[in-house]
């Protein structure tokens, strides 16, 4: 694929209006209603020219020799990166996010809203990623012993969200030594990461085990996040399914089956989602969705880490088709992560 015709301001501003026209109709674009649009005063033959040279770079398709252009994955990921990323959110989009946040007065019905409002401006999903387990904070634990043996783990987050899990240890504890370790990791890792707090706990286990074994390795085994598990199903927040299957991209019922599928299956959006969180950029926008391998090619994902002061807790982002308004997605995406942010800190 050559870049070379998107050197020209003219092109690519060209390239951008037809994008932009393709997502607002649906319709293949021709030059004539280019030319009507345009800023610059072109002749119809010098706009055909510009997109005969963008379709032979693999930005543009024509789907019948009558017809007019329709815009190729590199065109959405030109007009992303290039054309939407620069625009700004709209003051009645920031208004409304505002008052549906506003409205929530939980986490759940924060978690709620912003899939609602990510739906609805990309005409997809909104997703709402809770942090992996091994990424979630501590603030409290506790811990009781079941007549069969197994341990009730019950992990309290701050803002009073809970993870708890039955697990069967691989040796019997006591309520005692339950109560121990469970007085020892509120004392010493309140505000730590289950990450954090394993690193550390085998780093104690090797510099002091005298002092730590007993207490260390209840520790490690019954706030393992391996152990805990991490039911991908707890972590997804998912709204918007209506709407984006039915979708005119959709129509094929083999990537109808595939998209349909990997909302289910759950795994596979947490999956898609968390790779925001190592990207350097504060959104990431994929066009094409690997992960989902019948749909994905009409899938566009737009997504953004959310933070709680200075840790990620976890990842927000809509999944649509690939004829989505980008400027409106991009920045509402940064909007409502901004808005979790504020939501988070105040608990």
């Amino acid at each position: 694929m050559r870049a070379a015709p998107l050197q020209e301001r003219r092109n690519r501003q060209i390239l951008a209006t037809i994008v932009r026209t393709y997502i607002e109709t649906g319709e293949p674009v021709s030059s004539r209603v280019i030319s009507k649009g345009f800023e610059e005063v072109l002749s119809s033959a010098t706009i055909r020219n510009v997109m005969a040279d963008l379709e032979d770079a693999g930005f543009l398709y024509q789907p019948h020799t009558s017809a007019g252009r329709v815009p190729t994955a590199a065109a959405y990921r030109f007009f992303a990166q290039e054309i939407a990323s620069q625009a700004s959110l709209s003051g009645e989009d920031r208004e409304w996010i505002r008052r549906e946040f506003a409205a929530a007065t939980n986490r759940e019905e924060i978690k709620e809203r912003a899939g609602q409002v990510l739906a609805e401006v990309s005409r997809g999903l909104g997703i709402i990623i809770s942090p992996p387990l091994a990424k979630t904070v501590l603030e409290h634990a506790r811990m009781w012993l079941l007549p069969d043996q197994r341990v009730v783990v019950v992990l309290i987050s701050p803002g009073g969200v809970t993870r708890d899990k039955i697990l069967r240890p691989t040796r019997p504890f006591s309520q005692a030594e339950l109560d121990a370790t469970a007085e020892f990791l509120n004392r010493q890792y309140s505000g730590w990461t289950l990450e954090a707090i394993r690193a550390d706990l085998l780093q104690k286990l090797a510099t002091e085990r005298e002092r730590y074994e007993g207490l260390i390795h209840g520790a490690l085994t019954l706030c393992d996040p391996a152990v805990l598990g991490d039911d991908a199903a707890r972590q997804v927040h998912v709204e918007g399914t209506a709407q984006i299957v039915a979708s005119m991209e959709f129509s094929d019922q083999m990537q109808l089956r595939d998209l349909l599928a990997a909302i289910e299956e759950k795994h596979r959006l947490v999956t898609v989602l968390n790779a925001c969180i190592d990207a350097p950029e504060p959104v990431l926008v994929q066009i094409g969705v690997k992960e989902i391998p019948q749909a994905g090619e009409n899938l566009a994902l737009i997504s953004a880490p959310y933070m709680k002061g200075d840790l990620v807790q976890g990842s927000l982002g809509v999944l649509g088709p690939t004829r989505m308004h980008y400027e409106r997605a991009i920045n509402a995406v940064a909007y409502v992560a901004q808005l979790f942010r504020e939501a988070l800190d105040k608990e």
